[in-house]
């Protein structure tokens, strides 16, 4: 079993399997929901914490001002990236979720 299995269980959940027939919008919705307001949060923190510390460090390597919202943007850019080399791993699509849905309420919070 990979840490990441590990970490899955541990926590209660089954890690993320490949798409399959029968995998719907609203079970990577809700899968991503749960991810972001309870499993990662836990494990990363809040998410306006998280993506503005991320924000500060790539802004130094960038020599340029990144926000939260930017970085919100480019993680998802990250899994879409992803999605090119194996679209039917499940975890790439809600991921994609979960930081559009972060990157949204971080946006009209500010």
């Amino acid at each position: 079993m990979t840490e990441e299995e590990k970490s899955y269980y541990e926590h209660g959940d089954l890690p993320p399997k490949p798409l399959s027939v029968g995998v719907s919008r609203a079970d990577i919705l809700d899968t991503a929901k749960q991810y972001v307001t309870r499993d990662r949060q836990n494990t990363h923190g809040a998410p306006e914490d998280s993506f503005s510390r991320i924000a500060d460090y790539w802004s130094v390597y960038l020599q340029r001002d990144v926000t939260s919202k930017d970085v919100s943007i480019m993680m998802t850019m990250l899994k879409i990236a992803r999605l090119d080399e194996n679209p039917t791993h499940k975890d790439n699509w809600i991921d994609a979720c979960g930081y559009l849905a972060c990157g949204g309420e971080i946006a009209v919070s500010t």
